[in-house]
């Protein structure tokens, strides 16, 4: 029987990455999914993906202590081992993250530096990290946001952090091209969730305003972005390397 490709999500135990981690098990991949603190959320994701005939497993993993990533893949090295059978991982999702609502003249310096920490200096390291178990010909998925395509006030610090990601995903994609992995990044628009304290779903007057402003007439759902990074994950997309897509249905046009 073919061995099936594996996944890492970072975030993956809830909002958009727990709607990722099972999309791409629906593409026929086995998943790692990691979680900060919810081991109980990240368990049910497991199970789920485990019923969709899939192997996954769950690891906890803090993106802003780049120090704990060799410990981290440590980790990933025996559950590759006892439960997939396999010493590589074929995909990985940096999705992990948080958001901080703050004018540019209210943003402190402890604001800036963890979203630093999250938002940039974790997946960078954690992609360099993955280096060494990330198979030849695979890829990785970093993700964006919409927000480092237009302005909204509030906004300035985490969507710099996610403008850098951008940068960084064409220079990722250039420097391991000889390996055969491709990098790309996926910026969702607004999605009603969790994050950010939930505002896109649970403010109805937010909710109707970005419809307004959306070609598409809505505001954004977990499944208009799991498809997307599940399909980066598939050959169907290899010969896609160095792109930022924009899932946002077309917001702010």
């Amino acid at each position: 029987m073919t061995q099936s490709k594996i996944a890492l999500v970072t975030g993956g135990s809830r909002g958009l990455g727990k709607n990722m981690a099972i999309a791409i098990a629906k593409k026929g991949l086995d998943v790692i999914l990691t979680y900060n603190s919810q081991k109980g959320e990240a368990d049910a994701v497991v199970a789920e993906i485990e019923a969709l005939g899939q192997k996954a497993f769950a690891l906890q993993l803090n993106v802003a202590d780049a120090n704990s990533f060799d410990d981290f893949f440590a980790e990933v090295s025996k559950a590759l081992s006892s439960t997939f059978g396999s010493d590589k991982i074929d995909y990985l999702i940096n999705n992990a993250g948080i958001g901080i609502h703050k004018a540019f003249a209210e943003t402190s310096q402890d604001d800036f530096d963890t979203l630093v920490a999250i938002q940039f200096k974790g997946p960078f390291f954690l992609s360099q990290k993955a280096l060494p178990i990330l198979a030849d010909g695979g890829g990785i998925i970093n993700i964006s946001t919409g927000l480092a395509r237009f302005a909204t006030p509030g906004y300035s610090a985490y969507a710099s952090m996610k403008g850098g990601m951008e940068v960084l995903t064409r220079y990722q994609a250039k420097e391991l091209g000889a390996r055969g992995i491709r990098v790309n990044i996926v910026a969702p628009g607004a999605i009603e969730t969790d994050f950010g304290g939930g505002m896109v779903r649970d403010n109805d007057q937010v909710n109707a305003f970005i419809a307004s402003q959306t070609a598409l007439g809505r505001v954004g759902l977990p499944d208009d972005i799991g498809g997307v990074v599940a399909f980066l994950c598939t050959d169907d997309s290899r010969w896609i390397t160095a792109q930022r897509i924009e899932a946002s249905g077309g917001m702010f046009l």
